[in-house]
């Protein structure tokens, strides 16, 4: 039994068939399976999601960095007033983050935007989901006077081992968001890990409809494929795949203490 962390079940992409991709998860092992959000905009698709599936989908609520609208304020404003109502059904703030790839000319607005959300996961406790691409340093910058409050994840992480160690050490209640990357016949993932990362810091995602794991690269993703993704990380760390679930499920109940996970799954 397996969390994913981190899919995009609500895009268009699933429109088509979302119950079956849904039944292929159960099926594969999913217990729970975490949606993180874009923007505004994403928002009611997600919850209707998450209202017709309770039992398995859960919505996070946050402003992704390539995203920002030329004045965040609005929707900025708006999510924290949903982050405030009483019962909101908000897991996690997330996705946000620095991105740089795309465009280096926003960084003054994607970090305010996330010092802004960084300050929410402080102040209301909860896990906060750190997407970051070529903008790593400026990430923890930002983060690294939060860190005594937080708790999350680092999405897709795919830095070195010396970047790990640091984040690792830096943000002690978070974990490394491990998907299909690992599986690429190219990817310097499998030694960084082995190198610098304990199995015990690694959450399972998928990023659905993302970056599918080989052998299905140029398939959509979903999260019927984290087994693939298990099933490396057991032969990175030599230790049976049931083993990569009990830990990557311990992880994930220590940033989510209120998620129901049997526990069977516990580490003994």
């Amino acid at each position: 039994m397996y969390v994913d962390t981190h899919c995009h079940l609500y895009l268009p992409e699933f429109d088509q068939d979302r119950d079956a991709v849904l039944r292929r998860a159960r099926a594969a092992g999913a217990r729970w399976l975490l949606l993180p959000c874009i923007d505004a905009g994403c928002v009611p698709a997600m919850l209707r999601l998450c209202a017709g599936a309770p039992d398995l989908c859960l919505p996070m609520l946050g402003l992704h960095p390539t995203e920002l609208p030329p004045d965040p304020s609005a929707q900025l404003s708006w999510m924290e007033q949903q982050l405030r109502a009483p019962g909101h059904p908000y897991i996690a703030i997330g996705e946000v983050g620095i991105d740089l790839h795309w465009d280096a000319t926003r960084l003054a607005e994607q970090t305010a935007a996330l010092r802004t959300q960084a300050g929410w996961a402080a102040r209301w406790r909860l896990p906060l989901i750190v997407h970051s691409r070529d903008a790593l340093a400026a990430t923890c910058r930002t983060l690294l006077p939060f860190a005594p409050g937080l708790a999350g994840i680092f999405h897709c992480f795919s830095g070195t081992a010396d970047e790990a160690r640091r984040l690792l050490r830096a943000f002690p209640r978070f974990a490394l968001g491990i998907g299909g990357t690992l599986t690429y016949r190219r990817s310097t993932l499998p030694d960084v890990l082995r190198q610098a990362v304990p199995l015990d810091r690694i959450v399972l995602e998928t990023d659905s409809p993302y970056l599918p794991p080989h052998p299905l690269r140029g398939q959509r993703n979903e999260p019927a494929n984290v087994p693939l993704v298990a099933a490396r990380l057991a032969q990175v760390y030599e230790v049976p795949v049931s083993e990569v679930y009990a830990r990557t499920n311990a992880a994930v109940r220590r940033l989510f203490p209120h998620l129901d996970l049997p526990r069977e799954d516990r580490v003994r």
